[in-house]
């Protein structure tokens, strides 16, 4: 009995922790209902049992919450689907990284990437990006420790963006 009072009473202050933050987010147009938190409390259970995780302590979500409630590519339409997979991700490649990235390093590399290389697609942040850093992580890099994640993909990147200089390159090769 008393070990589901206790689980109770941490679902509670996760709960709380997440409504919390509403006063933060209010400012970018995002707001969780009490049940779109208990459903994202849900499918944290569920990716900490599929991942074969424990998280001892505060839940990742706040966290989360605050690292993307600024972003360019999050409305409230999409809030609760985009925090739910972002914690899937994150669970995933703490596993894929071995935890050797510490949470904030993880989250801020996240972050970065999904504003400024995917441009909001969670599959190409899932699927590329942070799957060639866990890639380059387990083969012993560990350069994000002195730069807390930020401007760390870029090192490994291999896909040839389209930039202004691109453009003018492809644009001469059109026009000659």
């Amino acid at each position: 009995m008393s070990k589901d009072w206790m689980e109770l009473l941490q679902q509670q202050n996760q709960l709380a922790a997440m409504l919390e933050t509403n006063q933060v987010t209010a400012r970018f147009g995002l707001a969780l209902t009490e049940q779109d938190a208990k459903l994202i409390l849900e499918e944290r259970k569920n990716t900490l049992k599929e991942q074969k995780r424990i998280e001892f302590g505060e839940s990742i979500v706040p966290k989360i919450i605050y690292e993307f409630c600024d972003s360019d590519y999050i409305d409230q339409n999409n809030y609760v689907r985009t925090l739910i997979r972002l914690q899937e991700i994150f669970y995933l490649y703490k596993n894929e990284m071995q935890d050797e990235i510490t949470d904030d390093e993880l989250l801020h590399l996240m972050k970065e990437q999904f504003e400024n290389l995917c441009f909001g697609d969670l599959d190409y942040l899932e699927g590329t990006c942070l799957a060639q850093f866990a890639q380059a992580i387990r083969a012993g890099y560990r350069g994000y420790e002195e730069s807390d994640g930020y401007g760390e993909y870029s090192k490994f990147d291999d896909v040839r963006r389209w930039d202004y200089g691109l453009y003018l390159e492809a644009l001469g090769k059109l026009l000659s």
